[in-house]
Order: C-alpha cells, then sequence, then structure tokens
C-alpha cells in the first residue's frame, strides 16, 4: 500500500482570514467598529504581524505585542498591551469606562481615530525603545 503524500496545494488558512472570518460572526455594528480599528491599525504599522493572543484579534510588533482587540456582550474592548502607554492618555480616556489594560468603548461611538492613531504609536515607540 502506498503512503499518501501531503496534498501541497492545499495550505493552512492564514491569520488574517482566521480573523475576517472570526469577526464576520460578530453583529454588524461591532464588526464594523473593529474592522475599522483593525485597518487604523494595519495602516499605521504595516509590518505588525496579526494573530491572536489570548483568543482575541491581535498584532504584534518586532515579536511583541502590540494591541488586541475584541467584541463583548453590549461593548466592544481595545487593549494597548502596557499599562504605561494606557496611563498615559488617562485624559483622553476620561470618557471611556477603562480597567487595568482595556479600554471600553460603544460601537456606536468607537474610539476616535486619532486618538487611536496616538495610543498605537505610542505603543510602537514603547516597544521599538524597549526591545528594537
Amino acid at each position: 500500500m502506498k503512503a499518501k503524500s501531503a496534498d501541497k496545494s492545499r495550505t493552512k488558512p492564514s491569520l488574517a482570514a482566521d480573523i475576517e472570518a472570526h469577526l464576520a460572526d460578530l453583529p454588524t455594528v461591532q464588526r464594523n467598529a473593529l474592522g475599522t480599528l483593525r485597518r487604523i491599525i494595519k495602516s499605521l504599522v504595516p509590518e505588525a504581524v496579526e494573530g491572536f493572543s489570548y483568543g482575541m484579534p491581535a498584532f504584534r510588533y518586532l515579536g511583541h505585542p502590540l494591541v488586541a482587540y475584541e467584541a463583548f456582550e453590549g461593548h466592544c474592548s481595545f487593549f494597548p498591551m502596557s499599562p504605561k502607554v494606557q496611563a498615559s492618555f488617562s485624559k483622553e480616556l476620561e470618557t471611556y469606562k477603562t480597567s487595568k489594560g482595556t479600554i471600553l468603548f460603544l460601537p456606536e461611538k468607537p474610539l476616535p481615530a486619532s486618538l487611536l492613531k496616538k495610543i498605537v504609536k505610542a505603543r510602537v515607540r514603547e516597544i521599538k525603545e524597549k526591545y528594537g
């Protein structure tokens, strides 16, 4: 009996496809809010690698966690993955519910793109300074 050879034309789905499938399962308003957030992060840090962290869509930069995001019942969350970075934006985040490492927002009222960009850029700087 001949051993079956691996079908080389079949490849493992990309993590980006897995993330798109994950987002596709969300209610429209959450999918739209997190899709916009994802696009902004990808445009700011195109070299960041998408994947999952703790089961949530996330980005890694220079091999280190950059940020993550997820939808939960009734809200979405953005995870800067740095208490220091999050604390540095405490004034701008006053109108949002926050907890250690998490910024909660309503999908109907997502984080402003300008604030999201500032947080992501600060996180990139922090990783470069620490590991770059």
